[in-house]
């Protein structure tokens, strides 16, 4: 009865302890908005994400400070929020990250962030970038939270 106990608990505290290090800490700074739409990053329109480690800013609604949206590799994107992560209105609420690739730049507080995977690099302790998921079929990529 021990042994069973014994394997149980271990095996409850190792559940845990991969459980948690697959999540991240909830960002209280994160913007409430429905982040929704589709954009085919192949076009005319999206010319700098037709290249791999391509990037441009989209537009969205408010209090969305805009989105990063980044070509990690042919067939996968990453999409971040522009509001910084740590204090959005450290500088004003026009505050905005920008890139210089291959980093994200709160130039308020100097914070550096990688535009790879959205881990903040310098100026912390802090929270990572903001980040939505992507979906690509190959020709079309939707953007949503």
């Amino acid at each position: 009865m021990k042994k069973i106990l014994r394997v149980l608990g271990v095996a409850f505290i190792m559940s845990g302890l991969f459980a948690s290090c697959n999540s991240r800490p909830e960002n209280p700074n994160e913007p409430d908005v429905d982040i929704n739409f589709i954009i085919n990053p192949n076009s005319l329109e999206y010319f700098d994400l037709n290249i791999v480690s391509g990037w441009m800013y989209v537009t969205s609604r408010y209090p969305s400070r805009g989105i990063i949206i980044y070509r990690y590799s042919q067939d996968e994107f990453r999409a971040y929020e522009r509001m910084p992560p740590n204090d959005p209105n450290a500088c004003g609420e026009e505050n905005r990250l920008y890139v210089e690739s291959p980093f994200v730049i709160d130039s308020c507080l100097g914070y550096k962030y990688s535009i790879l995977d959205g881990g903040l690099i310098e100026g912390g302790p802090g929270y990572s970038l903001i980040q939505y998921y992507t979906q690509y079929d190959g020709t079309m990529l939707r953007v949503y939270n």
